[in-house]
């Protein structure tokens, strides 16, 4: 592949990873981070490096896909700033040290648990396994726990937190539309935090290639903003319009041959 066909991979790839971010409040990550480590590797970037550079050059999109995203939310009234605040708190801490739990890992070791992860997450949307509604909106201090283990998780796995922020919200009696609103405002300061980390860890690594801020990879990542940030205004409107249990079975599906690829 020449440069304007990986371009163009990059803005397919962005448009995808907006619709799943407004539609789902899944950031779009587990899509872009197992596209980029095929095209990196294609590309010929060092194996030693090309799995984090997927992850921060994920996490660095999500910041466009989620201002849209949120926005889009935000029009309808339906994200919960209260808790956005104090998981926010959380989310900074968490997400720092997830990217440096990351750079400690071998990229081969990281790719098989991104692998574990999107066959987990598969099931989980596959099977509309969710935990019941019941118990209450946690205080600061517990919404701030939680944020920090979903930004700690999130900077690992490259995305916006949403398949883990949106459980938890609808566990703590959050309805629906609300937690997947409140989730993508949530994914913001995630990637914000999570790309500036992978940035500073990877500054000085030898491996990285030409056009890298760190462990984010600029083409890639202005590709995938360019188209992110319109067609996450479309997902959320579509999430406030359709049912979309065949589109996460679908999306389930592929995650699972994502899943099974990463760990073959």
């Amino acid at each position: 592949m020449d440069v304007v066909q990986y371009l163009l991979l990059y803005l397919v790839l962005g448009a995808c990873a907006g619709v799943l971010a407004g539609l789902f409040g899944v950031g779009g990550g587990l899509i872009i981070v197992p596209v980029l480590v095929f095209s990196f590797a294609a590309q010929g970037f060092a194996p030693e490096v090309l799995t984090h550079l997927a992850v921060g050059t994920s996490l660095a999109t999500i910041i466009f896909t989620s201002i849209n995203a949120v926005l889009e939310h935000q029009r309808k009234g339906a994200v919960r700033w209260e808790l956005v605040r104090w998981m926010t708190v959380g989310i900074l801490l968490g997400a720092g040290i997830g990217a440096l739990t990351a750079a400690a890992i071998q990229g081969p070791m990281l790719q098989k648990i991104i692998g574990v992860f999107a066959l987990v997450i598969a099931v989980q949307m596959a099977l509309e396994l969710k935990p019941k509604a019941g118990a209450a909106v946690p205080g600061p201090l517990g919404l701030s726990v939680a944020g920090a283990v979903i930004g700690w998780a999130s900077a690992i796995f490259g995305i916006g937190g949403g398949s883990l922020s949106v459980p938890f919200l609808t566990w703590r009696s959050v309805p629906m539309q609300q937690a997947v609103a409140t989730s993508s405002a949530c994914g913001l300061p995630i990637a914000a935090a999570s790309a500036l980390s992978f940035i500073l860890v990877g500054w000085q690594n030898p491996h990285v290639p030409e056009w890298s801020l760190g462990f984010v990879y600029l083409p890639a990542m202005a590709g995938i903003a360019i188209t992110s940030m319109f067609f996450a205004r479309f997902g959320a409107r579509l999430a406030h319009k359709l049912s979309p249990r065949l589109l996460k079975r679908l999306f389930a599906l592929l995650l699972f041959c994502v899943g099974l690829s990463f760990l073959w």
